[in-house]
């Protein structure tokens, strides 16, 4: 016979609240409107559209979960609402995305790349939150789904900075990116969380100067700071992984978790 649940916290676990924190929820249905949006300018050909729609989602994903944090409004509910909105916005829409502006030409290989992205995406988010509060402290454990679907959308961007008309040509490297961030999605690859970072405490001047410079280039070009950014963010991983390996040292690796239900408080 299964034990019920007798202290407090585990009582609030297993019984469902009667509400909902409004701020940081409302947040995240602003990010998936956004995902949304982003399927509906794919549909209709709307391209750069699509792929901006992606970027404002990735805005909204990181303010739901600060000012939650901030609010102390986090919450079981916020996190399976995150990461379904998640799904959406960053695993269907930037694979839609990619599939309608490129992949199409490749028939079978073109979508079966896309629906294995959008799996791997599920995957990745259900592997976090059964991992939640396992993984090392300031890591993740396999590439984020938002970093993947930002890595499309920014070649996207890219081609028609760089004053391409157009759909591009039929071009392998496109198809093998597209399996490559599906395979780091579910990888075991640490990556950076940057959740450690408080630029609203005091810091080096440097910092400041460095910022302000980054926002300035990116303003004129943020499609190349985009994609060099992430680029460096998705590739980089594996590399210090290796460098890591073949030096000896040790690697951040998450404990093992069962299929039971997480305890972890996210946005909400």
């Amino acid at each position: 016979m299964t034990e019920r649940p007798t202290s407090p916290a585990a009582i609030e676990e297993a019984v469902p609240a009667r509400g909902v924190y409004i701020l940081p929820n409302l947040i995240t249905s602003v990010g998936l409107f956004c995902g949304v949006y982003s399927l509906v300018q794919t549909m209709s050909g709307a391209y750069i559209n699509a792929a901006l729609a992606i970027l404002a989602a990735l805005l909204f994903d990181v303010l739901d979960g600060r000012v939650a944090r901030a609010t102390r409004s986090t919450s079981r509910f916020g996190v399976e609402y995150d990461s379904l909105s998640d799904l959406v916005s960053f695993g269907l829409a930037s694979g839609l995305l990619i599939y309608r502006w490129a992949l199409v030409p490749w028939g079978v290989w073109g979508w079966l790349a896309v629906g294995l992205f959008v799996c791997c995406s599920a995957l990745r988010l259900a592997r976090f939150n059964a991992q939640a509060g396992l993984t090392p402290q300031g890591y993740f454990i396999g590439l984020p789904v938002p970093a993947a679907a930002v890595m499309l959308s920014g070649i996207v961007l890219i081609y028609d900075y760089l004053g391409r008309s157009g759909l591009p040509d039929k071009t392998v490297a496109l198809l093998l990116v597209t399996y490559c961030l599906a395979a780091l999605m579910v990888s075991a690859v640490p990556y950076p969380s940057f959740k450690q970072l408080e630029l609203h405490r005091r810091q080096p001047l440097w910092l400041l100067v460095l910022l302000v410079a980054f926002l300035t280039v990116g303003y004129a070009h943020y499609e190349v700071v985009i994609l060099g950014g992430i680029s460096i963010y998705v590739f980089g991983g594996p590399v210090v992984w290796l460098v890591r390996h073949w030096l000896g040292f040790e690697q951040p690796v998450a404990k093992a978790a069962s299929d039971d239900p997480p305890g972890r408080s996210a946005a909400g």
